[in-house]
């Protein structure tokens, strides 16, 4: 019975009836915790998965996931082979992957949903602050996306830590006076009523000291004529180290070979043939457990040995002195594998020893295989603490940060840069060690809101690199981070500084050159910049960071195709590799590319997956970013308040760490949500303050200046345009691309007399033709229609007009559709109610939209999961809700429709 949780008990009751679900109960040590998962397990009908976090192995990558999934790993089978390939090397049962603790928690995902196939499945997990870094994200990951899966995750942690955003939560409080009195008289019903008064008092409301302190009791005590001062209310030590005394007396009086026995298994969660081993070498057996069984600390079964409460465990070490332990790790280190051994040889290692530093790299590696970033950056530090030389010192305090960075602990990097600066001061550095230290340093720059403070840093990365890929690498990023931050006065220095630094020669190093000094062209003033430069014949083989800025750069060379081809290649290899922490950066990318290109449906949702993976892989900077997309794609489609919703997120990510790009996308949104309302003077008031502002860098400008001309057209005031269609004709012509010369005839057009606009026009659309951007075109065509209906060309005009309604449809740009429906009845043509009918495809949400674009290509559920990060159920269930929005039945069905 549990004294005063009705109220939690039916919050349990309610996730296991649900559908699927998660839930985080929080509360401090012995709140009760554990006891309400023992509820869970109890009632719920399904089957149990459960796992206890252990603090000596929160440094052992996906320790706790293997436990947890130990009892179904015969399903792996089930899984894509990626997936089963990154689970099985995650828990040391295959060779090394390439996949980060992301992909493994989709591998989760996957496993415990074929799991409930079978039947309902509920994961409890207890303890979980002390959950290795990798089980924790993986588990979340996978408790984030569950959906219509009879799956449910009970998680318990103490306050204040296991960060778990996104998932509800349920705090247990101190018991009632009621309540503690009622669990009190049952756990000791033979002490007078006053005793178990005081015991009420001083417990406060804990249950864990209600049940244990009793058993502290003195036979004095018991019999209550005597309160000491230690008990008296007001004057006690907190509850949990009164508890924690408890236990530690209570093993302190154990025989030696029971606490021996006892410490072992405190330090290593080990099965009992592991623990057998390692406690005969101390002299003991398992049978000398049997004292603490039967003092109430232990149970102790086939799986191995249960504490009683992990107090108990913390107990045990205080319990013991420094000699005890460092007998138990030397034991365990000769029966451990090598994961293990190498932990506990340095936990007995006191001074610099190039060996144990050597093994424990070793495991850093072999972490780094499983995708467990948190151990490789625990390991790389321990390594580098025991390094005999100061280099191999630094190289490993930078490694350990680096890792740091990757498994999202920012205050953890910080530490141990600094660790590798101090040190960095007594040595002499090769280049390649100093380099990868001030990248690192760099990163955490960027991070804290201080992008020039890390071009910086990577200019003397540059200086002192002596690989080409790593020079080229830091440079990419330092003319990125340039033009990016916000505007600064050492913002044009700095660019100049990095073009100096780049290296002489063709290929990769002629295209950094030139995109660097684009750069620092558009930072002195030149907003053309109408620089070229020749693609290498592959880009497989370039560093990534360079790939990235030249698929970034295809924005301002108006090379839509390119963009969106790198970007897929750029998704296709991170999915592969089980690089989910850099796809938010290629999916912006991919956004950006289809807004461009007109393709606004496939856009959001891009936009709206990467937001998710963004929050999920804590990158606010990229998720600012796609913010800022999903700002413009709500602003198109009129959207007024999810637009500013989201253009205020951008600006607040942008703010915070001095970041141009996603308020620029904030800034261009609100013109477009302008310009679709018809408030083209307030449009272009709020486009000469942005083009003047912080953000007047931005390449995405010479997308907005046509805006500007139509904008000033229709506002009366033409002549304001001029300048700005000059520099669009300049930069439209050095492209050569169709769709930028059919949007330039189009501006050409509104300006022109009207003996030259009506070819400009149809020169437009034959542009258009040759490259086509639906969301242009139809502007295009909305223009020209107009301008057919005005000199009485009606017939032409419906034409025009009516493919303009039908483009706008299928793109949910309902303002501007508004616009042309209003325009084509203006020329005589009666038009029924409508609510978007013409484009089925509107009518789907953007995952909805995905899971059917993939579906059309005969993608199958699972594979279709695998790419968007669902599980096969969840994939079914889209297409479940998706066939009677589209008006068909089946799959084969979805072939007639059009998905481009």
């Amino acid at each position: 019975m549990l004294y005063g949780r009705q109220a939690e008990q039916a919050a349990v009751d309610e996730l296991l009836q649900a559908p699927s679900g998660a839930l985080v109960v929080r509360g401090e040590a012995g709140i009760g915790k554990s006891a309400l998962l023992d509820y869970a397990a109890a009632k719920a009908q399904a089957r149990v998965l459960r796992v206890n976090g252990v603090e000596s192995e929160a440094d052992l990558p996906f320790a706790a996931l293997h436990l947890l999934l130990r009892p179904v790993l015969d399903h792996l089978g089930a899984l894509p082979q990626q997936q089963a390939e990154a689970l099985r090397g995650a828990l040391g049962l295959g060779g090394p992957t390439r996949g980060d603790r992301f992909l493994v928690g989709l591998a989760t995902l996957g496993l415990l949903v074929e799991l409930s196939a079978a039947g309902p499945v509920v994961c409890l997990v207890d303890d979980a602050q002390w959950l290795d870094g990798e089980s924790a994200d993986a588990l979340l990951f996978a408790a984030r996306r569950l959906h219509d899966e009879p799956v449910a995750a009970l998680f318990a942690a103490r306050d204040g830590e296991f960060p778990a955003r996104g998932l509800p939560e349920l705090w247990l409080r101190e018991l009632d006076a009621e309540a503690a009195s009622g669990l009190v008289a049952e756990q000791a019903a033979n002490l007078p009523p006053v005793v178990r008064d005081q015991l009420v008092a001083e417990a406060g409301g804990n249950p864990l000291a209600l049940v244990e302190l009793p058993r502290m009791l003195t036979a004095e005590q018991r019999r209550g004529p005597l309160v000491p001062l230690s008990f008296s209310l007001g004057t006690a030590q907190p509850v949990t180290d009164r508890v924690l005394c408890g236990f530690r007396e209570r093993i302190s009086a154990l025989p030696v070979t029971t606490r021996f026995c006892l410490l072992v298994a405190a330090l290593d969660h080990q099965e009992l043939g592991g623990l057998a081993r390692a406690v005969g070498l101390l002299g003991a057996s398992l049978v000398d457990f049997a004292e603490a069984e039967r003092a109430g600390l232990v149970r102790v079964g086939t799986a191995g040995v249960a504490f009683h409460h992990p107090l108990v465990r913390t107990a045990v070490l205080l319990a013991c002195d420094i000699a005890d332990r460092m007998a138990a790790h030397r034991a365990l280190a000769e029966t451990s594998d090598d994961d293990r051994r190498a932990w506990h040889l340095a936990a007995v290692t006191l001074h610099p020893d190039e060996e144990v530093a050597g093994e424990l790299e070793s495991l850093a590696l072999r972490a780094r295989g499983r995708g467990g970033q948190a151990a490789v950056s625990a390991a790389y530090a321990r390594a580098a603490e025991l390094s005999a030389e100061p280099t191999q010192a630094v190289r490993r305090w930078t490694a350990a940060a680096e890792a740091a960075i990757e498994a999202g602990l920012w205050q953890r990097a910080g530490e141990l840069v600094d660790r590798a600066r101090r040190l960095a001061e007594e040595a002499t550095l090769k280049g390649s060690i100093l380099a990868e230290l001030l990248y690192v340093r760099a990163k955490l720059e960027v991070e804290a809101g201080r992008p020039l403070a890390a071009v910086r840093l990577l200019h003397e990365g540059a200086a002192v690199a002596d690989d080409l890929p790593v020079k080229l690498s830091l440079l990419s990023m330092a003319g990125y981070y340039t033009w990016a931050s916000a505007t600064h006065p050492d913002q044009l220095p700095l660019a100049r500084r990095t073009e100096e630094l780049g290296p002489e020669g063709e290929g990769p190093a002629a295209v950094v050159r030139t995109i660097n000094h684009a750069f620092r062209l558009i930072l002195e003033g030149d907003a053309v910049t109408t620089l070229t430069y020749e693609m290498p014949d592959s880009t497989d083989r370039l560093p990534s960071e360079l790939r990235v800025l030249i698929a970034f750069h295809g924005l301002a060379r108006a090379d839509t195709a390119s963009m969106l081809n790198s970007a897929a290649a750029l998704l296709e290899e991170y999915r592969a590799e089980g690089c989910l922490g850099r796809l938010p950066q290629a999916m912006s990318i991919m956004a950006i590319a289809e807004i461009l290109d007109g393709r606004h449906p496939s856009a959001r949702a891009t936009v709206s997956a990467g937001l998710v993976l963004a929050s999920d892989v804590g990158q606010p900077m990229w998720r600012g970013y796609l913010a800022g997309l999903l700002a413009w794609l709500s602003a198109v489609a009129g959207a007024q308040e999810e637009c500013e919703a989201m253009a205020e997120q951008a600006v607040r990510d942008a703010d915070h760490r001095r970041w141009m790009p996603a308020a620029c996308w904030a800034e261009y949104a609100r013109v477009i949500l302008d310009l679709g309302a018809g408030r083209f003077e307030a449009g272009l008031d709020r486009m000469d303050r942005a083009m003047a502002g912080p953000s007047r860098h931005a390449f995405v400008w010479r997308h907005v200046w046509p805006d500007y001309v139509e904008a000033a057209v229709r506002a009366g005031d033409p002549p304001r345009a001029r300048e700005h269609l000059r520099r669009y004709t300049e930069w439209a012509e050095s492209t050569g691309r169709p769709g930028s010369l059919a949007v330039l005839h189009r501006v050409r057009a509104l300006l022109a007399p009207d003996s030259a606009a009506g070819s400009l026009y149809e020169r437009a659309l034959a542009l258009h033709a040759e490259g086509r951007q639906p969301f242009d075109e139809a502007r295009t065509r909305l223009v020209y229609g107009e301008w057919l209906r005005r000199h009485r060309r009606r017939a032409e005009a419906r034409a025009q007009l009516q493919a303009a309604v039908e483009a706008f449809d299928r793109l949910g740009a309902a303002p501007w559709s508004a616009r042309a429906a209003a325009e084509l009845r203006a020329t005589g043509v009666s038009l029924p109610d409508r609510a978007r009918a013409g484009d089925p495809l509107a009518a789907l949400t953007p995952q909805e939209l995905e899971v059917v674009r993939l579906a059309v290509t005969g993608a199958s559920n699972r594979e279709i999961g695998a790419q968007l990060f669902l599980s096969p159920r969840t994939v079914a269930s889209h297409l479940y809700r998706a066939f009677p929005k589209l008006g068909v039945s089946s799959r084969a069905e979805l072939a007639r429709l059009e998905l481009a």
